[in-house]
């Protein structure tokens, strides 16, 4: 069983205008945790399968998800992609560094302009996905995996739900009005759990 408040309290997450940041430490090598993020086989294990022209502006695919152009790779410490998700264009950027101990994760994702769904869903929007993210990342380099069908378990939804809260508490701290981000991180628990999950 995994401890949920850990798993949220091990990320620090900040939000910058429509700009949002995640950071992790891992007890990996930054050689490891780069290998990770940038190996298409490896990618599948911990996120989504991958396709594509995988070099320096080369185009991108993820299975079901975003695809995009590799901008700037500069390995083991940066790798930043368009993030073409439908019909807005978005940007991320990784940033590894090697800590005591093992790396420092750091994930932005900007260039979050759609305005209406800023306001309906704050952060989290794209937050709680990049929780459960670097949450596989996490499993994967310590040589663990994620049980099958862990995605829809109440374990999950647990944790999908401690995520638009703390989202919702980053956008507070980043100056947006409580009363909006209490309600933005309620609309986004409410989209990625389902409605009977909610207990």
């Amino acid at each position: 069983m995994m401890d949920i408040a850990e798993q949220i309290n091990a990320a620090d997450r900040e939000v910058r205008g429509r700009t949002v940041l995640i950071r992790r430490g891992y007890v990996a090598e930054i050689e490891d945790v780069w290998q990770a993020c940038t190996d298409p086989e490896r990618i599948s294990r911990w996120f989504l399968p991958v396709s594509g022209d995988l070099r320096l502006g080369g185009r991108y695919q993820l299975e079901g998800n975003a695809g995009g152009e590799i901008l700037r790779c500069e390995p083991p410490k940066l790798l930043r992609l368009s993030w073409i998700f439908g019909e807005s264009t978005s940007y991320v950027q990784v940033r590894l560094d090697p800590v005591e101990g093992g790396t420092m994760f750091e994930l932005e994702h900007s260039g979050l302009d759609d305005e209406q769904h800023w306001d309906q869903f704050g952060p989290g929007a794209v937050g709680v996905g990049w929780d459960l993210t670097i949450l596989g990342l996490g499993l994967h380099v310590a040589g663990l995996a994620n049980p099958e069908g862990w995605g829809t378990s109440p374990e999950a939804y647990g944790l999908m739900t401690a995520s638009a809260v703390a989202w919702g508490e980053a956008h507070e701290k980043a100056g947006e009005d409580p009363v909006q981000a209490t309600a933005a991180a309620e609309r986004t628990a409410a989209a990625y759990v389902p409605k009977q999950n909610l207990t």
